[in-house]
């Protein structure tokens, strides 16, 4: 699939804001930009299904956050200002149009800052499961995400200070995911102790570089080069409430001017982890009432681009067309 995005035209670059250096991907000049952001611990691969449909029509970038990816890390300097200052310089420099934002899950808070900030830079926004109000501090803490975010942390920390299968198995047995609103699902140790010991081994073999092994199916695969390519210090910023200095949901909602779509995917509530999902319907509700926005519910898992990929295009299509095209 790589080879298909080459082939569209598109080219991976670094851009150095004086503060940072970014990684980013740019196609074609097809049409209006557009930016994508990805979800936390994703870098720009993680929209290889609609990369090249999109190029068709639009001038798209993909930009992996600082601490992602290719992109700087920067411990102890994570926070929404910090990283609007990165996209400020991206914006004006790179891009040097006003674009289309486009952001999955704190992609799409990113996305929110910016058209809150800096609306000469913004045409509109797309919202693309977006934990509004649920990722707001100090709410979070009450939710499903913050366990996801620490268990983050752990198995990185893990992963990177120490060599041991035992430790790194018993940081993945750790993990529970709820499936309904009073069950919960562990990985069990049949697939826990295996997927250490191949973590270690090609661990040894990549010598500190991306851990990237071809056994595991796709999304696992994917997983595990993440981990080896995120600060887990960006999570962590989340869990103790750095990542929130100068950011209110609301008040941020309230400056936003341009068109928003904002795409709803499945969620429950668990009885001891609460929200599992972005946002439940009060908080889809909340934003429409805030910002007037166009809402569609989209029956798919919370990365909607790679799990109903067709549908995310038609969805982002038709809305440009309904409020941008001339």
């Amino acid at each position: 699939m790589l080879k298909n995005i080459k082939k569209a035209g598109f080219e991976e670059r670094q851009f150095d804001s004086g503060e940072v250096k970014l990684n980013y991907v740019e196609g074609p000049d097809n049409g209006l930009p557009m930016i994508l952001i990805p979800a936390q611990a994703a870098s720009w691969e993680n929209y290889q299904k609609v990369l090249v449909t999109l190029s068709l029509k639009f001038h798209v970038f993909v930009l992996d956050i600082r601490g992602h990816g290719k992109s700087d890390w920067t411990p102890c300097d994570y926070t929404f200002e910090s990283i609007g200052r990165d996209m400020s310089s991206f914006m004006h420099q790179i891009v040097k149009k006003p674009a289309i934002i486009s952001g999955n899950s704190s992609g799409g808070l990113i996305a929110v800052w910016i058209a809150a900030n800096l609306p000469e830079c913004t045409l509109a926004i797309i919202l693309e499961d977006v934990p509004l109000f649920s990722a707001d501090w100090p709410r979070i803490k009450t939710e499903y995400v913050y366990h996801v975010l620490k268990s983050t942390v752990e198995i990185i920390e893990v992963l990177r200070e120490s060599r041991s299968v035992k430790k790194l198995k018993m940081a993945f047995d750790k993990i529970q995911r709820p499936v309904s609103s009073d069950k919960t699902r562990k990985l069990p140790g049949w697939i826990t102790y295996p997927l250490a010991w191949l973590i270690r081994f090609y661990q040894s073999l990549s010598k500190g570089e991306i851990i990237s092994i071809p056994l595991l199916p796709g999304k696992l695969r994917a997983l595990v080069e993440t981990l080896s390519t995120y600060d887990p210090d960006f999570s962590k910023a989340w869990v103790d409430g750095r990542i929130y200095q100068g950011f209110n949901h609301e008040e941020a909602l309230k400056n936003v001017k341009c068109p928003v779509l904002l795409l709803h995917a499945n969620w429950f509530r668990h009885q001891q982890y609460g929200l599992v999902g972005a946002m439940d319907d009060e908080d889809a509700a909340r934003v429409c009432a805030i910002t007037n926005c166009h809402y569609i519910r989209v029956d798919s898992e919370h990365v909607i681009h790679t799990e109903q990929p067709r549908i995310f295009i038609h969805r982002v299509e038709e809305f440009v067309k309904n409020n941008l095209d001339d």
